[in-house]
């Protein structure tokens, strides 16, 4: 009676560590429950209600738009499936810190798979496992940090897409190639040359020809944010970054940052882009 006793107590114990465990990894409140009834794609369920939900702070491998090559996209098919079998059919909990849907009504939450009253936390399985990397919105950061930790740990393994030609760190100096790269999702990492302001805006170069090379662009009105997160955008001149977001056309290619967790400020080595 005894052991039993000890085995029930450990047993709870163990699983409640879990759940702490869990809650400090994404330490937010779980809103509601629901079952998953089909994977749209890597970072995308449909539930049985009919509701959809994307797993804010990761995206998932995708071709760039237009893409009409002959072969599959590397390592699309491969995120697909493993959110396949991490959540198809699951009960889950969803998770919100931030701005809850998109513009599309698809809902943005944090993704917790329930089983046998165990909880794996998908977005960081994705990124830990190099099927994802993080991405966040202005108005919905949360757990975007320990995502970032997962990430660098990926990264330094080359596990996933950390491996692949097709979604290498690029350099800030490769105009050729961010050029190529247009409006896709993309981390570009270089020295910043100088800083300037117009328009209401603080601009990252980082070349001489600010007319043609990578920028960074900010709206002045969120360097206060910034500024908060330990980032002096005026200072940043001689200082080696990585930039994440979306490549659109602006004088030569360029980032929109609109909050703090786009910008990672690096050791200051050659501004070369890490592979």
């Amino acid at each position: 009676m005894r052991s039993s006793w000890l085995l029930a107590s450990i047993c709870l114990i163990s699983a409640s560590f879990t759940d702490l465990l869990f809650a400090a990894a994404c330490d937010l409140p779980a809103h509601e429950t629901a079952t998953v009834s089909s994977i749209q794609d890597g970072e995308t369920l449909k539930l049985t209600d009919g509701r959809v939900v994307r797993l804010i702070g990761a995206k998932a491998p995708a071709p760039p738009l237009g893409w009409r090559g002959d072969d599959p996209w590397p390592l699309v098919a491969d995120a697909r499936a493993a959110l396949s079998r991490l959540a198809s059919g699951a009960e889950i909990e969803l998770r919100f810190g931030g701005r809850r849907t998109d513009r599309h009504g698809q809902l943005l939450a944090q993704v917790f798979v329930v089983r046998d009253g165990a909880r794996l936390w998908l977005q960081e399985e994705l990124v830990a496992k190099g099927l994802a990397r993080v991405y966040s919105l202005a108005d919905n950061t949360a757990c975007v940090h320990e995502l970032l930790a997962s990430e660098a740990e990926a990264r330094d393994r080359r596990l996933g897409v950390w491996g692949s030609w097709a979604y290498r760190i690029q350099s800030a100096d490769d105009l050729k190639r961010l050029d190529r790269l247009m409006h896709t999702y993309q981390l570009v990492e270089g020295k910043v040359v100088a800083g300037g302001q117009g328009a209401g805006r603080i601009y990252l170069n980082f070349a001489e020809d600010w007319r043609r090379d990578f920028t960074v662009s900010i709206e002045r009105k969120n360097a206060d944010a910034f500024a908060a997160a330990g980032i002096d955008l005026k200072g940043l001149a001689g200082k080696t970054i990585r930039a994440r977001g979306w490549l659109q056309w602006r004088n030569g290619p360029m980032i929109e940052a609109t909050h703090p967790k786009q910008i990672e400020l690096l050791p200051d080595t050659s501004g070369k882009a890490a592979l």
